[in-house]
């Protein structure tokens, strides 16, 4: 007997809600947008909705059905579960079902929905329990005349199975000492009645859909419900051959570590998901992901947000300023921590310290030849995974990655399994571009001294065209836009904006009006998002479907991009290689403008991750990849096509050996080591040791900072290392050879302060508690502003002098206390050479990012700062990040060292200002992934004033009363939220356990 399925039917009477139509603003608010000749220009109107219902009746208008109808995750769905929760209880919600009776109507409506293949007897005996006789008594008051009616005519209408199924439970179940009644409606009160004489029969309560077990269906360990979510969210419903492969290595299933490494785009992370979700799910252990920048963690906690919400895990992010060390300890609930590599480090760090490393379970490194990057993250990086290897052996630990030249030497320092793949969704087609030839790459061919294959000549369809591109670009664009997508690569952020610009000139009329309202759309969306400022650059160049991406743009203003992209109301992007190695935007059409980033010729690893860019799978049949270049550059570029991946070199010596200090000093502020002997015995298990005769051919000025020749590398480095911090007052070493952490030494660890700076930043801290400014925030804001800062900053001294003219008493104050003389800058805004005058110029330059930063935090907005600094808005973005950054690392400096007590308090309120520049009532919205400035005043504005009311809104209501926002966007802002409310409500449950167990 088929069943029918019940959601479907009840949503065809609360179907009330849809999507307004975008309503718009009076006729005065408009953008300008160049038209063909880049001269003209046209107006459009910028789109504005608004909403006539107020949080309080959206909720009573939209059902749960809506969620599900929506093809959104059936967290709401009713089931035959849900429905058996209802028969099986005897409490209020039983009583609640029976009111709905009242009515004809709604008996008529229970019939049809409720009572679906549910037998009826179980219905009377729990709905009416002899502490319901009163319910029941009013049940049979309802007239039976209408009852009769309307059960009648549904039957009449369509004689379904489960009409049938009514009659026959209600004949065979009916008492012999009770009379027979015809009527339908009368027999049902009858047996109700009998029923409410009789004890409730008492059944435990059936699971819910979203309630885990591990028997209901395979899914690579998994419960069929990740494998639901997967389908309905993200459209999945099989894997790749290779990731079932690699799913179903032994190696992999019983916890071995793992490297795999396949090309761009080709389904790595969702390998990654399956087992992170495995390790929470199935093995209750807590999970890692590292990531390598801020963006792309925030971009994460977004996309998994779903699936902790489904599955009951919690999420918690790691990145910038947030994050708690050491974390909460959770006993009911798994956690995965999203963390950038600075940040698991010192997660790593805080559990290492508390003896709770045993309680991760595993680590996901996403790319990890971030290890070979040849700084500060990558030593970071590799610190992190040496730690994880000594100290947490049974953790099973994953990296990934599309460039690894070496795998085979990471995998020795990981003792990983390797797996390795060429598989890509979409078949992807080289092609080089030199003058007017066009020529089809094969590698194999390459290697083996032959000759590439012409395929054939383009031209400029004009000689004014020619001149304008000699390159044929818009030739090439042309040939699969609008219809297709296309990135274009860019050495430079500037070369990305003039390209963009000259491509609009160069196309037909015909692009503009290709998704015109979707792009109007678009540009509205940065109108609000920027207080109504939009780039000149992208107002001119988005009607025509092409927008410049690189670091220089607000991160709202690239996300807005993206999506557009992604939508196809954008169908090129002008761009840098940092789009390669972040966002994932693939294109039908990559387009390399030259082999160079920056001044630097790309390397191998570069360019496959820019190619790889190259088709999008369930869109194109194919990818096509151009390289323009020189002649002057023909032999570089035949070794870059037939070369193969760079090697992933160790970072732990960079600067001369920075991340071996570091990491001595981690190993000893964790009291891991207490002798030079046990220093040695850890640094052999580093990626170094693995590596060093590598090192000594491929890279031996790595070495150098080592001094001789030493037969033994590794002793070396660990004499240089200890006596470094010696000197540095960091460490100390007793008579007998143990090694201590000193108060400033221990400092600098928890706080994860670079060593180069510490003594330095002891010194501005301890010189300010001698005139600490508090007049304002200024003063302040100099102590937590990133020295690094200071360097990518040239002062215009002209600006400079005329903001100290302009400074109040306690500004004054606060540059006097500093350390600022006016007369210094005045005379290098006279142009005067100050070589010979003992100033620290560091100082000042730092001084100078920091008044950026005190017009910021007064509320300015990063347009008005930036257009007055001449500095790129991305630019401000990024340093307010970083800045909330190194004041959390400040603070954490200052709360181990005693005298520094003072600032423990007002670094957290700077922390606090910065992160969000906002007032305090919106801050609890922005500090939900997805949710920025504009966005939470939208939602604060239509009611969302706390998490639950967010957590709990319906995606059909926010996009009906919020402007562009889309349906995708509102399911992650109200999972998001969901996930943070969880978090918090389980932290608070935890502590009153905590404090109920202290009291016994």
């Amino acid at each position: 007997m088929k069943t029918r399925n019940t959601p479907k039917r009840l949503s065809k009477k609360r179907r009330k809600s849809s999507l307004t139509q975008l309503s718009l603003l009076d006729s005065n608010s408009s953008v300008e947008i160049f038209s063909n000749d880049m001269k003209s220009k046209a107006t459009v109107p910028l789109v504005n909705s608004k909403s006539s219902l107020s949080p309080k009746q959206e909720s009573k208008t939209v059902s749960k059905n809506n969620l599900a109808r929506s093809g959104s995750p059936s967290l709401f769905e009713q089931n035959e579960n849900d429905v058996d929760y209802f028969m099986e209880t005897g409490s209020d919600e039983g009583t609640k079902h029976n009111k709905l009776c009242n009515s004809s109507h709604e008996m008529s409506i229970l019939q049809d929905s409720v009572f679906d293949n549910v037998d009826l007897s179980l219905l009377e005996k729990q709905c009416f329990a002899p502490q319901a006789e009163e319910q029941a008594t009013v049940l049979t008051q309802v007239d039976s005349t209408e009852t009769s009616n309307n059960i009648k005519s549904k039957h009449t209408e369509a004689s379904s199975p489960f009409a049938e199924k009514l009659f026959e439970n209600m004949s065979t179940s009916t008492p012999k000492n009770t009379k027979v009644i015809s009527n339908l409606s009368d027999r049902i009160r009858q047996k109700l009645q009998n029923n409410a004489q009789v004890s409730p029969m008492i059944k435990p309560i059936k699971k819910h859909d979203n309630q885990l077990t591990h028997n209901e269906e395979d899914f690579y360990g998994l419960p069929k419900r990740v494998k639901e979510l997967l389908k309905s969210s993200r459209g999945i419903d099989t894997l790749y051959d290779w990731q079932h492969k690699c799913l179903s290595m032994d190696g992999v299933t019983s916890g071995q570590n793992l490297i795999y490494s396949l090309p761009t785009s080709g389904g790595k992370t969702l390998v990654a998901e399956i087992l992170i979700m495995r390790t929470i799910l199935c093995k209750h252990k807590n999970a890692v992901l590292v990531v390598p920048f801020v963006a792309i963690a925030q971009e994460k906690v977004q996309s998994i947000a779903l699936f902790a919400m489904e599955c009951d895990f919690l999420v918690e992010e790691y990145a910038g300023s947030k994050g708690r060390f050491p974390p909460r300890k959770r006993r009911s609930k798994n956690v995965l921590y999203i963390c950038t590599m600075e940040k698991a480090n010192s997660l790593v760090n805080s559990l290492i310290d508390e003896q709770r490393l045993e309680e991760i379970g595993l680590y996901v490194v996403d790319e990890l030849h971030m290890l070979g990057e040849g700084g500060k993250r990558g030593a970071t990086l590799e610190s992190m995974l040496t730690k994880v290897i000594h100290q947490n052996p049974d953790s099973q630990i994953v990296g990934m990655s599309a460039t690894i030249g070496n795998i085979d030497e990471l995998a020795s320092f990981l003792n990983a399994q390797t797996f390795t793949d060429d598989f890509r969704p979409v078949e992807l087609s080289e092609y080089v571009k030199v003058d007017n030839h066009i020529y089809e790459v094969d590698s194999n061919k390459l290697r083996a001294g032959e000759e590439l294959t012409h395929v054939r000549t383009i031209f400029s369809e004009t000689k004014e065209t020619e001149k304008a591109d000699s390159d044929q670009l818009s030739t090439l664009i042309k040939e699969v836009v609008p219809d297709h997508s296309c990135l274009v690569f860019c050495p430079t952020k500037k070369n990305c904006e003039n390209v963009a610009v000259l491509i609009c000139k160069l196309l037909p009329k015909t692009f503009f009006t290709h998704k015109e309202k979707e792009k109007m759309t678009l540009l509205n969306e940065m109108y609000l998002q920027s207080d109504g400022v939009i780039c000149p650059i992208l107002q001119g160049t988005i009607p025509y479907g092409i927008a410049y991406h690189h670091s220089g743009l607000t991160s709202d203003e690239r996300q807005l991009i993206e999506n557009a992209y992604r939508s196809g109301a954008i169908s090129v992007i002008t761009c840098t290689s940092t789009l390669a190695a972040g966002v994932n935007l693939p294109a039908r059409r990559v387009i390399i403008r030259s082999p160079y980033v920056g001044r630097s010729f790309m390397t191998c690893a570069q360019y496959k991750q820019m190619i790889g860019r190259a088709g999008r799978a369930g869109i194109d049949t194919k990818g096509e990849s151009f390289l323009i270049f020189d002649n002057r550059d023909k032999e570089k570029v035949k070794h870059l096509l037939s070369g193969h991946i760079e090697m992933c070199l160790s970072s732990m010596m960079y600067d001369n050996g920075k991340g071996f200090k570091a990491l001595l000093l981690n190993l000893i502020g964790l009291r891991v080591v207490k002798s030079q002997s046990d220093v040695c015995d850890y640094f052999q298990h580093t990626l170094f040791s693995k590596q060093v005769s590598t090192i000594k051919q491929a890279s031996p000025g790595m070495l150098d900072a080592i001094g001789e020749k030493s037969s033994n590398v590794i002793s070396s480095i660990v004499d240089n290392s200890l006596k470094e911090l010696l000197e540095l007052n960091l460490v100390s070493q007793t008579d007998d050879g143990a090694l201590e952490i000193s108060t400033i030494g221990c400092a600098v660890h928890k706080g994860s302060v670079d060593i180069n700076i510490s003594e330095l930043l002891f010194h501005d801290l301890e010189h300010g508690l001698h005139g600490l400014v508090l007049e304002n925030y200024f003063h302040l804001l100099y102590l937590v502003t990133p020295y690094e800062a200071a360097h990518s900053v040239d002062p215009n001294w002209l600006m400079y002098l005329n903001e100290m003219n302009n400074f109040s008493p306690g500004d004054v104050k606060a540059a006097s206390a500093v350390g600022i003389s006016e007369h210094y800058i005045a005379l290098k805004a006279s142009g005067r050479n100050l070589r010979k005058t003992k100033v620290n110029e560091l100082v000042f330059r730092r001084f100078y990012v920091t008044i950026m930063l005190y017009q910021l935090y007064k509320g300015r907005s990063i347009w008005d700062v930036a257009s007055q600094f001449n500095q790129p808005r991305g630019f401000l973005q990024n340093l307010l990040s970083s800045t909330v950054a190194f004041a959390s690392s400040t603070l954490h400096f200052t709360e181990e060292v005693e005298k520094f007590w003072p600032y423990t308090a007002l670094f957290e309120r700077v922390m606090k200002s910065l992160q969000f520049s906002t007032s305090p009532e919106l801050t609890m919205l922005m500090e939900i992934p997805g949710v920025k400035l504009a966005r939470a005043k939208q939602l604060h504005k239509l009611g969302y004033h706390n998490l639950h009311k967010l957590a709990t809104a319906s995606p059909d209501i926010l996009v009906r009363d919020i402007q562009y926002m889309s349906f995708k966007q509102a399911q992650q802002i109200i999972a998001a939220a969901t996930v943070q409310r969880n978090e918090k409500i389980n932290t608070l449950e935890e502590e009153i356990q905590d404090l109920q167990s202290a009291t016994k």
